[in-house]
């Protein structure tokens, strides 16, 4: 008989294989992910799928395992690039998102995040301004 801590690493094996697969045979349905690029082309969705599990539903941040900043009636986001330099090239501990995420899609969610969440900045950032960003 295996050492109990052994006996979950075949489950674990399976599980993430399973996962892995079910991903990539979603993808191919237009669902949230292909193996190298998020497919979601909304801000919301996007900022559910991906932000919310360290920032929180509500952007309130979070600290636990890290501290994860809150978004929610945040005076850093005023200015447009701050939050597109973050997403593109991530921050401390945020990964950058820049190779998973187009330049309509950072538009998108950065544009909810400026919009949403106590927060209501006026100006909104483009792909053009995306793309000039990341160069």
């Amino acid at each position: 008989m295996w050492p109990a801590t052994w006996r979950s690493v075949p489950l674990a094996m399976f599980l993430t294989s399973a996962v892995a697969s079910a991903a990539v045979a979603q993808s191919s349905n237009g669902s949230f992910m292909s193996p190298r690029h998020f497919m979601q082309r909304d801000g919301e969705v996007i900022y559910r799928t991906v932000c919310q599990g360290c920032h929180m539903p509500d952007a309130g941040g979070a600290v636990g395992a890290g501290t994860y900043p809150a978004l929610s009636a945040d005076a850093r986001l005023a200015e447009a690039e701050y939050p597109v330099l973050v997403v593109v090239n991530g921050s401390k501990g945020m990964p950058p998102f820049g190779a998973l995420l187009d330049d309509q899609q950072v538009a998108a969610v950065v544009n909810y995040v400026r919009s949403h969440f106590g927060n209501s900045y006026p100006d909104s950032v483009s792909p053009a301004d995306i793309k000039a960003a990341r160069q």
